[in-house]
């Protein structure tokens, strides 16, 4: 999505919402309109709880399989987007949030997307991985040495021939 239609959105999506309030509030009446909101808003946090869990569940299972959960993580965050639109208040967002949580919908999205999506690690879903990379996963323990803290220092020598370096 373009940055450009941004603000365009955040102008169009709030007059829409008042819009179809006026319409449905004239329909069914201002207190059932109320009560509508506040319905959609608990259950989209019930469908949060549950849906997102799951979808943790399903990554964590992933990652100790040693596989990439590149749509269990697309599909986490489109959770977490549903609920946010149906804790906002509004008939168009609560739309928009209940297709979030239908999975059918995800995976149609993520079929969409899939093919536009890079996901790169450093040994974090690797098997027995490092997750802050594998630079020392090949040395051998003759090559590790082991310093007291009487053998180092953090103050500068000035004879080391590192320091001549800056000079140049």
């Amino acid at each position: 999505m373009r940055l450009g239609i941004i603000p365009f959105l955040l102008l169009f999506i709030p007059i829409l919402e008042i819009t179809v309030f006026i319409m449905v509030g004239g329909q069914i009446g201002v207190i059932s309109t109320l009560g509508m909101i506040l319905v959609t808003a608990i259950l989209g946090s019930i469908l949060l709880r549950i849906q997102g869990f799951a979808t943790l569940a399903r990554i964590q299972e992933q990652s100790r399989n040693g596989s990439i959960p590149g749509k269990e993580l697309v599909s986490g965050v489109m959770i977490m987007i549903a609920g946010v639109l149906l804790l906002t208040p509004g008939f168009v967002t609560d739309s928009i949030g209940f297709l979030l949580f239908f999975p059918p919908f995800r995976h149609f999205l993520w079929s969409s997307i899939a093919s536009k999506v890079v996901v790169q690690t450093k040994g974090a879903f690797q098997q027995g991985g490092n997750p802050f990379g594998n630079h020392h996963a090949n040395k051998n323990a003759e090559d590790v040495v082991d310093l007291d803290p009487s053998e180092f220092s953090e103050k500068s020598n000035p004879d080391s021939p590192w320091n001549k370096l800056d000079d140049k």
